[in-house]
């Protein structure tokens, strides 16, 4: 039987520059609410890498549309940038990343920026939808993001014709197992709570750190196991299909933006 809700912890997975609001508004609802950021975001130390960065971000006048894919896209690449150029226009995925470029003084009132036109549903398939593809055709457009990560919008930019290259603004990692972690892991999963899961990649290096803690248990107590029978909420039909591909059958999806989040705790038995 599930517990009642005000027994229950909301654990929110964002990395830690993302997870303060969230965690505030759903604070104001009554709930309980546990920050565990599930990936670390580390500015670039490796001086080519540094170096590859600073050189495209020289030439922004280059590209007819920057496009960054996070709000720590925006931070990692404004630390090396004193103003936007003028005519080069912008794209994000979601207010938090027009808040983000708000904070470095870049705003509708001084550049052109597109997102997409509903805020609950901040992602690159709903950016595509905003974007004046055609005007895009035989134009270069860049992309700003971490290591690796989706070509969702890369590919659809392509296929309207665009010319797309990439830089790495910051790199992702799952943070290391300390006695600190691995304490708060095990008091979370004695309780049935909802995890926000907002990457599969998140969601991966969680399972990692669960199986590392497994070494010494026994199968009924396993640690993995008991995450499997958590709730989660996931903001992506992406992340739903890994979910279940990975073994979680209790899985809500509420489409991208905080306020499905939100509706969807308000909403639980």
């Amino acid at each position: 039987m599930p517990e009642p809700a005000s027994s229950a912890t909301v654990v929110i997975t964002r990395p830690a520059q993302q997870a303060g609001p969230l965690a505030e508004r759903i604070a104001a609802l009554g709930l309980n609410v546990a920050l565990l950021p599930l990936l670390e975001i580390h500015a670039l130390h490796q001086p080519e890498e540094c170096a590859q960065l600073k050189s495209v971000l020289a030439r922004l006048a280059d590209y007819a549309l920057v496009a960054f894919v996070s709000p720590n896209a925006i931070d990692c690449a404004f630390a090396h940038l004193n103003t936007w150029p003028s005519g080069v226009a912008l794209a994000v995925v979601g207010e938090g990343s027009r808040l983000a470029l708000g904070t470095h003084g870049v705003n509708d009132g001084n550049a052109s920026i597109t997102s997409p036109l509903d805020t609950a549903r901040s992602d690159s398939e709903h950016l595509l939808l905003a974007l004046d593809l055609p005007s895009l055709r035989g134009k270069r457009v860049l992309i700003v993001r971490g290591d690796g990560g989706r070509d969702f919008l890369a590919d659809g930019l392509r296929a309207a014709g665009a010319q797309v290259d990439f830089v790495t603004a910051y790199r992702r990692a799952v943070p290391a197992l300390t006695p600190a972690l691995r304490a708060t892991l095990e008091q979370l999963l004695q309780h049935n709570n909802d995890w926000i899961i907002t990457s599969s990649e998140a969601l991966r290096g969680l399972l990692s750190l669960l199986s590392e803690m497994d070494g010494e248990m026994d199968e009924e107590t396993a640690f993995v196991v008991k995450m499997k029978q958590q709730h989660l909420i996931v903001p992506h039909a992406r992340i739903a299909q890994s979910a279940a591909e990975l073994g979680f059958a209790r899985v809500t999806l509420t489409g991208s933006g905080d306020a499905g989040v939100l509706a969807a705790l308000q909403s639980r038995p």
